[in-house]
């Protein structure tokens, strides 16, 4: 097996995100510290299966939630926290 051909697994709860007859799906949570950054020259990368994305995705709206449970100025919430596009298939939108 080449390294393409393997499968991707959730680094949560080590679940194959290989839907049978779509292919793989998941997320993925990433970040490259540089310099001057508390983690410089850190690179991280977790991939998640669909079920522990959108966990994840709660976890964090939840605590922009509480750190800006008293500020005047409230989060703008013109669509769903961290949504980018819909109906965007094939990721050309």
């Amino acid at each position: 097996m080449t390294e393409t051909d393997k499968d991707t697994i959730c680094d949560v709860c080590a679940t194959n995100t290989r839907v049978p007859g779509y292919g793989e799906q998941f997320g993925t949570l990433q970040a490259l510290w540089g310099y001057g950054a508390g983690h410089d020259g850190e690179r991280y990368r977790v991939n998640l299966c669909e079920s522990c994305f959108f966990a994840a995705l709660a976890f964090l709206k939840q605590e922009r939630r509480t750190q800006n449970m008293f500020s005047d100025e409230q989060p703008c919430e013109e669509r769903p926290f961290g949504l980018v596009a819909r109906d965007d298939y094939f990721g050309d939108s």
